[in-house]
């Protein structure tokens, strides 16, 4: 579904909270989203912020990181714990990082965006986050629809077959319904990790950008072992996220090879994994995720950090993400002081295998990277490559489309519109010159397969 779609599916009461002590940042933000489908109030403190909570139905806050008075994190982690229904959305600088943390901790917040802001990104993240509350209340009605129904059933009399089987029929249309929106929702949690680790790529030059690739890599190589749906969606959240703990590193270091990296360095380095983990703690749905982030730096001998797990007692998605982390960041330059070319690096890692891999996981990946093309494209047979003029509404993207800058643009699944394609050509047009997108779509008949899966 488009984002115009999207918002015309949502209530038409929508009002969203906006706080900076600073009113000329109110009067931007206020600027931004004047044309969007909802009411925008205001507040220049938290404690005003409070007593416009306490006399308005607010369904999102966007609060700034640092404020005089009731600071940012303090006031997020009112709001959670007495409207806990309101999204939470804190704008902060790189230098803000306590105060983020705090927020992300305390006040559980659906996601940061850096100051300054990027406009698109932020009228995304609104519209997405509020979609995303729109779905969690329809989930929660239809539980509530379900218990309902669950009881009136237990209540008919044995002898009216008739009637049991018309709230049978009824029972499951809404079991079903429940289930598309429970799956909805799951896919919008990989999704917004993807945005996430898109916005920190933004401090790395493009050839820096790893996330993307290593979403591909391990999502094509559990898919090759079978791994089940669960296990598959844990490892993308953690592809996308792997790096969050360096998310305090200075920028120089995010750009310095690890085996350059000096002894200061090298132990900042060797806390990231924990600190990616610390970050998700308070995240349900991200737990299996934070377990593999904390563990994919651990070495199949032992040797690994942080915790020296050996053999099958590092979880296997940690192993499988360190093999794909490896191999993009070699040839990205992050590990040794040159880039190392794909078949090396397929060396490099067959190498290492029983020291820091496992030898026949090992054995397995690097098989992989050699039968498939580079970058593990979809199979042939089951999609094909486009180029915006030749998109066409209906189409289905068989892989995540990217901007030149890294950003998550569209994510797979994404059905095109008219209206989505025009959006493409338009941001093509304003890419860097010579920038030329190609989508990974469906054929038709996997296209059809593909919507008959989602229904």
């Amino acid at each position: 579904m488009s984002e115009t779609a999207t918002m015309q599916s949502l209530p038409d009461n929508l009002k969203v909270l906006l706080v900076d002590d600073e009113e000329n940042i109110l009067r931007s933000l206020k600027r931004l989203l004047h044309q969007e489908p909802y009411a925008i109030v205001t507040a220049q403190s938290g404690e005003a912020a409070i007593e416009v909570l306490e006399s308005e139905r607010v369904d999102l806050i966007i609060s700034d990181a640092r404020m005089p008075g009731m600071d940012s994190p303090t006031l997020l982690s009112h709001v959670r714990q007495q409207w806990p229904w309101i999204i939470r959305i804190l704008l902060t600088g790189y230098t803000d990082m306590n105060s983020t943390i705090k927020a992300i901790n305390d006040g559980q917040i659906y996601q940061y965006l850096s100051k300054p802001w990027d406009e698109n990104l932020l009228r995304t993240t609104v519209r997405k986050a509020l979609a995303f509350q729109h779905s969690e209340r329809r989930r929660l009605a239809l539980e509530k629809l379900t218990k309902k129904q669950n009881h009136e059933l237990k209540s008919l009399n044995e002898t009216l077959e008739q009637r049991v089987s018309a709230r049978t029929e009824e029972l499951k249309q809404t079991a079903d319904m429940l289930d598309t929106t429970l799956a909805e929702l799951r896919k919008s949690y990989v999704t917004t990790t993807e945005v996430f680790a898109a916005l920190f790529n933004q401090r790395l030059p493009r050839d820096l950008q790893t996330n993307s690739t290593v979403i591909t890599l391990t999502k094509a190589f559990a898919i090759s072992l079978k791994l089940d749906e669960h296990a598959i969606r844990d490892l993308e959240m953690a592809a996308a996220l792997y790096n969050l703990g360096k998310l305090a590193w200075p920028d120089a270091m995010l750009k310095t090879p690890s085996d350059n990296l000096s002894r200061n360095q090298e132990r900042v380095f060797r806390r990231y994994p924990e600190a990616g983990e610390q970050l998700l703690m308070t995240l349900d749905p991200l737990q299996g995720a934070a377990e593999l982030i904390r563990h994919h730096r651990e070495r199949w001998d032992g040797r690994g950090f942080p915790n020296e797990l050996a053999g099958v007692a590092i979880p296997l998605g940690a192993r499988i993400l360190r093999l794909a982390v490896d191999f993009t960041e070699l040839q990205a330059g992050l590990v040794v002081n040159r880039k190392v070319s794909r078949d090396d690096a397929i060396h490099i890692i067959r190498r290492q295998s029983g020291r820091l891999y496992q030898p026949d996981l090992c054995e397995a990946f690097t098989q992989l990277l050699e039968a498939k093309a580079p970058d593990l494209l979809p199979e042939n047979e089951d999609c094909e490559a486009v180029s915006t003029p030749g998109l066409e509404p209906g189409m289905v993207l068989a892989r995540d489309l990217y901007a030149a800058s890294g950003m998550l643009l569209l994510n797979e699944g994404k059905e095109l519109t008219a209206r989505l394609i025009e959006k493409l050509i338009a941001f093509e047009q304003a890419e860097p010159e010579g920038t030329q997108y190609t989508l990974f779509v469906y054929k038709s008949d996997s296209a059809e397969k593909q919507a008959m899966e989602a229904e």
